[in-house]
């Protein structure tokens, strides 16, 4: 709510204190300033408005939402009014409302442009595309001006984009659409580049791509000005589409002369030479070869053109482009790919790497450049490629610590080139222990060397030799992986956090130690890290994995809580802001925008991220407050969650993770596969199944909890108990299938590249038997159900069973508390080392707890009436009293006794973990450091994991703490 400028009359004089007290925050003054008004102006409806918004800003939505609709109810036609419940709808994220609104205040005003403008928008916010075209051309006549005849059309557009019957998009919605946009064309009205842009989408959604081509060719396309060369790329999408190769090849051709450095169409001239090679296409005896000119149609033409291309940058005294060069090595992997013999006319490839790097070797993009055709060279040649360079790449003279080091930022880049081309031969993978430890003192020394070229930089600047440090500690991380020993983790971790101190916007640097944090179970270092990297917009999407997967695991429920939170925000923002962007989009004309903002919408809601981060965040809520601050029920009831629908679209779910995120320079056998990425996707889905069916069974159980309790199974059906107990077997029945499926994944312990997506905790909640005893604790819910239709008197048998089914909780509780068992931190000949599986173990133990918990509170539920019942027949048969307690019963209370017996063992055995990590001494370790600097950075290090550690065990224990508490309500 922006402050308002000229004060137009009384009334708006009398609101401008309500609106400066809203805007600065004030919300309780503008109530009161708003109640002193409505006691002289009892009718001035705007007053009445803007106290709503203040009691909606002050959390009493029911009273704001019910002052709002007495407004409502009058259809104000006052622009202050109207305004004022338009922001009012849209914070209660109610924008179908302010349809209403504006609906009534057409009717009452029907020549009004803006309230139709405002309509219109309104519409828009909801995606009522049909109202919308209608309000459109609505507003169209009433004021005839072009953009509002294209939002009909557009809107037109969006109905055949979002129609579930694509035939009738294609012979009714689009044609409509087609012959409106035609119609201004014949009257010569078509004014703006955006009239054509819409033009031209529609003409492509048709497949009319020869109409399309005439429409960008004819004068119409002379206005496509904003974007460069929007004709030529128009045209060249239409030619690929057409499978018109020679024009494609012609315009390729001609648009290369004219910038031999614009890389898009190094591409589509390669491709379309192939595809006129394959139908072995001639040109015309006479004339023109086509409409744009000379066509290339052999391989030598080709070679012949990019060749002069080069020739003419190598004649340049200016520094040469890169295109023409990378053109040759892309025509030569094809021509390879091919087996074209023709291949030989371009060089050796060895020779041409060479040359390219000489020439810009002292670019940072030369080993991205290069990289993609590593692979051009036999395995014999790949030393010789590295003498060869590291010769073009001279250094300065020998200096005290045995390395000659570079003169300048140049040779500096060059060198580092070589490294990383080294390391993507697989040259640094292929060295020995001893030669891996030198490497990384080499890599080490250059990069203290090269910080004196970044003495003066900003420290939103990267250091120029940042990448030596990088790549020291992708070596580091080899030594680990290859060895075992944790030693090499550390003098990583302290590495990096060198590395952040010279060059703090590091990103590479951020997510590197945030993952190996996590590796090393220790979270609490992570959330600062997270956080610094200032992630933006979608990357809380593509990036977030790496924070939520590891959050609750490691035992940092309050952090957890934030990590989800983080995401979450962006998710539910995203709904209201797409519809601000497509109504900027509308007024602004920026038509062909508006299907990729619904792409962007539908892509963000149908992500696996959200899927997960909303399906863990209801169970961490549930496991950290339920029966603890408000009860199971109450819990899930302002969750809005339903045991029979699953709010989660598997089929359409897109998996949005960025896996390449960190940068790497492994050779192809260790880099990540399209495999990998498959079975990454399956595992995950698999697992977010598992927690998804869990979170409804608890739903489940909890409406469990409300059945009144009825001997007759025709009444408990009619009160809905068989209804809700069939709902539980049948999720049980998914869940264990599930639970099938996840073991056959578990069993196959894919190994992903370390850099490569997280392994879900599928594997460890099935090895620990976290899943089975969940699903045996909600099972019991069942036959709890199958007792109370049934009574105590005759089910001996079911009796039994439930009894069997207490007593094998307890020990699969045990089993999986003797699996925490260990320590978490331990010195071991002057080493620390870290157990964090024994963390995971103890949270999986602390989840599975919970859940036991809850479904005795749901025997508890039944089993308390029936043992009423039970001492009432017992009191009217005196001589009987000291009739045995029913098996079931007394099997209860075993439980309950166990439970509490098992939570004094594990709130015992952190307290002894607490006490051991505590007195660990780490002043006292061995570490195999140069440098005193070193020595430090490490033991900072180590001192975030002891501390992470135990803030881990502290919340964990709090937790325990607080269910042991609510045994005392288990009592029967």
């Amino acid at each position: 709510m922006a402050a308002r400028g000229h004060v137009q009359d009384h009334n708006d004089r009398r609101l401008r204190p309500i609106y400066d007290y809203l805007d600065n925050g004030n919300n309780k003054m503008a109530i009161q300033q708003a109640d002193k008004l409505l006691k002289k102006h009892k009718d001035l409806h705007c007053a009445k408005v803007l106290k709503a918004i203040g009691l909606q800003r002050t959390g009493k939505q029911d009273e704001a939402f019910t002052l709002a609709q007495d407004v409502a109810t009058l259809e104000p036609t006052d622009d202050n009014s109207l305004q004022a419940l338009t922001i009012l709808y849209r914070e209660m994220h109610r924008p179908e409302l302010v349809t209403k609104l504006y609906e009534a205040a057409v009717r009452k005003v029907p020549l009004s442009e803006e309230y139709h403008s405002h309509l219109f928008m309104a519409y828009a916010r909801v995606g009522e595309y049909k109202k919308m075209q209608q309000a459109g051309m609505a507003l169209y006549k009433i004021v005839p001006k072009n953009p509002y005849y294209f939002w009909s059309v557009m809107s037109l557009v969006m109905q055949a984009v979002s129609a579930q019957d694509e035939s009738l998009a294609q012979t009714m919605i689009l044609p409509l659409a087609e012959r409106m946009v035609e119609k201004m064309v014949k009257e010569e009205k078509i004014e703006a580049e955006a009239e054509v842009q819409l033009y031209f989408m529609i003409l492509e959604r048709l497949g009319k791509c020869v109409e399309a081509l005439d429409v960008i060719r004819g004068p119409l396309g002379e206005k496509l000005t904003s974007e460069l060369q929007s004709r030529e790329n128009k045209c060249m999408m239409l030619y690929q589409r057409l499978r018109r190769w020679p024009e494609s090849n012609a315009l390729a051709h001609k648009l290369l002369l004219r910038n031999p450095d614009d890389w898009q169409f190094y591409p589509a001239y390669f491709n379309s030479l192939f595809h006129l090679i394959d139908q072995s296409w001639s040109p015309p005896e006479e004339g023109e070869h086509c409409s744009e000119g000379a066509v290339h149609h052999t391989v030598s033409e080709v070679v012949r053109f990019v060749e002069d291309r080069i020739r003419g940058e190598d004649g340049k005294e200016s520094r040469p482009l890169r295109g023409p060069y990378l053109a040759r090595l892309e025509l030569m992997h094809r021509l390879r790919g091919r087996g074209c013999p023709e291949e030989s006319l371009l060089g050796d490839p060895l020779e041409l790497m060479v040359q390219f790097f000489e020439k810009f070797g002292d670019k940072p993009c030369c080993i991205t450049d290069l990289k993609i055709y590593l692979h051009l060279l036999p395995q014999d040649q790949h030393l010789q490629l590295v003498k060869r360079l590291s010769e073009a790449a001279p250094l300065g003279p020998q200096g005290d610590e045995g390395f000659a080091f570079p003169e300048d930022i140049k040779q500096l880049q060059r060198h580092l080139c070589v490294c990383q081309l080294s390391r993507a031969l697989g040259l640094h993978h292929d060295l020995d222990v001893d030669g891996k430890l030198r490497l990384i003192t080499e890599l080490k020394a250059h990069y203290r060397h090269g910080l004196k070229f970044g003495k003066n930089a900003l420290k939103t600047e990267l250091q120029h030799s940042d990448m030596y440090c990088l790549m020291a500690a992708h070596v580091y991380v080899d030594l680990w992986l290859e060895m075992g020993d944790e030693n090499m983790a550390w003098q990583c971790l302290g590495l990096l956090q060198e590395g952040l101190c010279h060059s703090p916007s590091n990103a590479q640097f951020k997510l590197l130690l945030l993952l190996l944090f996590c590796r090393l179970g220790a979270f609490e270092p992570v959330v600062d890290l997270y956080s610094s990297l200032d992630a933006k917009h979608v990357q809380h999407d593509t990036i977030g994995y790496l924070l939520t997967r590891y959050a609750e695991p490691l035992g940092q429920f309050a952090a957890a809580s934030q990590s989800c939170n983080f995401s979450l925000r962006f998710f539910h923002s995203n709904q209201k802001d797409t519809s601000e962007y497509i109504i900027q989009a509308y007024k602004y004309g920026a038509f062909e925008k508006i299907p990729e903002f619904i792409a962007l919408r539908n892509r963000l809601n149908q992500s696996l991220h959200f899927a997960q981060v909303r399906t863990e965040r209801m169970l961490l809520d549930l496991f950290l407050e339920a029966d603890i601050v408000v009860s199971l029920e109450e819990s899930l009831k302002a969750m809005s969650l339903s045991a029979e629908e699953d709010d989660i679209l598997w089929d359409s779910m897109r998996d949005n993770r960025d896996l390449t995120v960190f940068t790497s320079w492994n050779p192809k056998d260790r880099q990540l596969t399209e495999e990998h990425q498959r079975l990454s996707l399956e595992e995950e889905t698999v697992w977010l199944r598992i927690r998804s069916l869990t979170l409804r069974l608890l739903a489940a159980l909890a409406v469990l909890g409300h059945a009144p309790s009825q001997q007759n199974s025709e009444t408990v059906n009619e009160n809905g108990v068989g209804e809700k107990t069939s709902t539980l077997s049948n999720l049980l029945s998914q869940l264990n299938q599930t639970l099938q499926t996840g073991a056959q994944i578990a069993e196959k312990r894919t190994p992903y590249p370390f850099l490569g997506p997280p392994s879900t905790r599928l594997g460890p909640a099935l090895l620990g038997g976290s899943c089975q005893c969940q699903a045996a604790a909600l099972q019991l819910s069942v036959h709890l159900q199958e007792l109370q239709m049934a009574g105590l008197d005759e089910s001996s048998e079911l009796q039994n069973q439930i009894c069997n089914g207490f007593k094998s909780l307890v020990v699969q509780l045990q089993e999986m508390l003797n699996r925490c068992k260990g320590d978490l931190l331990e010195m071991k000949d002057g080493r620390l080392k870290m157990s964090p599986s024994l963390l995971e173990n103890l949270v999986f133990f602390v989840e599975t707890v919970c859940i036991v918990l809850w479904t005795a509170g749901s025997c508890a539920k039944v089993l308390r009436p029936l043992k009423a019942s039970l001492q009432k027949k017992k009191k009217k048969k005196k001589k009987d009293a000291s009739t045995a307690l029913p098996a079931v019963l007394s099997g209860y209370q075993e439980l309950t006794g166990s439970l509490q017996d098992l939570l004094t063992q594990a709130l015992e055995h952190i307290k002894g973990q607490e006490i051991s990590i505590t007195a660990l001494k780490l002043a006292s370790l061995t570490l195999e450091v140069q440098t005193q600097e070193e020595s430090s950075f490490m033991k900072a290090t180590m001192d975030k994991v002891q501390s992470s550690y135990l803030r881990s065990l502290q919340e964990v224990a709090d937790l325990l703490k607080k269910r042991a508490e609510t045994l005392k309500n288990l009592k029967i």
